[in-house]
């Protein structure tokens, strides 16, 4: 046998080796797919509902879901009066349900501002937002008439430079927008 036939043989023979083992592992591989594992983060408000079957899964998850967090207080007061111009009786009654918060703060039966904002740190935030936006048109509205006709000419990429200069007007007008509306309304 010449050194070809033996080279020939030795290459199928490890082609059919390895063929024989991608069979036999492919064979072996195939397995029912199992249910995915989840694993929710736990907590002491967290909750999850979880129903599985042969047509799939569905799940009900809450993050921080506590229980309501509720203080009541009652008080029957019966007290006689007794004085120099004449006694009396006073009856009282009270009942307070209060609802709390985790941490503490009581809900007063609205949103409650977790970050303590004051009603001149709402007001400076609204104010910005205005003032952005009108300083974001003004600055496109600018560039649209000024930078844009300057570029548009540039050949291949003219198109593109044209809008490039309409964002970086705008982007550059809200935030002189933003500097003038905190300077006016003393932010």
């Amino acid at each position: 046998m010449t050194f070809f036939k033996w080279t020939a043989l030795g290459v199928g023979g490890v082609v059919a080796v390895a063929h024989i083992g991608v069979l036999g592992h492919i064979i072996t591989a195939t397995r029912v797919p199992e249910a995915p594992v989840i694993n929710f983060p736990g907590g002491d408000y967290s909750s999850y509902k979880m129903e599985a079957g042969k047509e799939g899964y569905s799940i009900e998850y809450k993050a921080n879901d506590p229980a309501v967090l509720e203080s009541q207080k009652s008080l029957s007061l019966d007290k006689e009066k007794k004085g120099f111009f004449g006694g009396g009786t006073e009856s009282r009654r009270e009942w307070r349900k209060d609802q709390f918060t985790m941490d503490g703060t009581r809900n007063l039966g609205g949103a409650v501002d977790g970050e303590g904002k004051s009603a001149k740190d709402i007001e400076c935030i609204v104010a910005d937002a205005g003032a952005r936006s009108q300083g974001a048109m003004a600055g496109s509205s600018i560039a649209a008439g000024v930078g844009v006709p300057a570029v548009i000419g540039v050949p291949y990429v003219g198109w593109l430079a044209a809008g490039w200069v309409a964002l970086l007007g705008g982007r550059i007008g809200s935030a002189a927008g933003s500097t003038v509306g905190s300077m006016l309304n003393d932010c």
